[in-house]
């Protein structure tokens, strides 16, 4: 992840000194090309770290997300070309885009098949997904410990806990999306500091979010709630580097698949699609 100059939008400091959002960051700064040209969608922007990111490769792009809130707070990263959107219907023609950028959304919505079949009809024939979920499965440890601590699906604001790779795999060919290739990141041990900083910001620093938005509150999601840890971030700050060194143990866990699935899908033509890209 680069140095970035000093006076950090509040949003890039917490990506800083995020251990699972760092490894996603790496993963799109070496995996995932834009081209200039390239009319993307930013599927479910947040806060407008990850798109942020992203942008910087090139590309002529809309940053969608549910929450009003969540797109006045990334004005201040991506500048312009937002939508507020709904789900599953997105408000844009078939065939809109080159590029679609689903990432930490889909386990989101009430109806992924729905929301799967809309980001293929506003793909161009042979259109690219690059998608981010959660990965689950029977020996995902980590959905177990985290009621445990306090962490319900709907501090999340999940609708699912994630996705194996073959279920996926399946829901989007359902859609007219193939996945080409996929990456597994973030395992066991930064999973478990990532869950204790989770349940600690849950249970003992947002009692009253500022907003009740579609991801959650595990983490500050408007400059208010950022401005209102001040103290407790500092604290962080100091603690961070042996929180990394902790998730540098995963390095001895190389045989294991890491908690969170990145994949790269392309709409294919499919016999139901018409040819406006609409289906029945």
């Amino acid at each position: 992840m680069p140095d970035v100059a000093h006076a950090l939008p509040w949003q890039l400091e917490v990506a800083r000194r995020s251990l699972k959002k760092r490894e996603k960051i790496d993963l799109i700064e070496q995996q995932v090309d834009v081209g200039p040209d390239d009319r993307c969608l930013d599927l479910g922007c947040a806060q407008g770290i990850l798109s942020w990111f992203l942008k910087k490769k090139g590309g002529r792009w809309i940053h969608t997300d549910l929450d009003f809130e969540n797109l006045l707070t990334s004005r201040d990263l991506l500048d312009r070309g937002f939508v507020q959107m709904g789900v599953p219907d997105l408000p844009f023609k078939s065939r809109s885009f080159d590029r679609v950028f689903c990432l930490d959304f889909l386990e989101h919505v009430d109806d992924d098949l729905k929301t799967a079949g809309e980001i293929a009809r506003v793909l161009v024939p042979g259109g690219k997904l690059l998608l981010v979920v959660p990965r689950t499965g029977p020996f995902i440890l980590m959905q177990k410990i985290r009621p445990a601590v306090g962490l319900k699906l709907e501090f999340y604001g999940h609708k699912r806990e994630g996705y194996a790779l073959p279920a996926l795999r399946m829901l989007l060919g359902r859609a007219g999306l193939r996945i080409t290739r996929h990456a597994f990141y973030s395992r066991f041990f930064t999973e478990f500091v990532e869950l204790v900083l989770n349940a600690l910001y849950v249970n003992f620093f947002s009692a009253k979010p500022e907003a009740r938005l579609r991801d959650g509150h595990i983490r500050p999601a408007t400059p208010g709630e950022f401005a209102a840890q001040a103290k407790p971030f500092r604290i962080y700050k100091l603690v961070y580097p042996l929180l990394r060194l902790a998730a540098k143990l995963d390095t001895l866990l190389f045989f294991t698949r890491g908690y969170a699935l990145m994949v790269w899908a392309e709409k294919t033509a499919t016999p139901e699609e018409d040819p406006h890209g609409r289906r029945p």
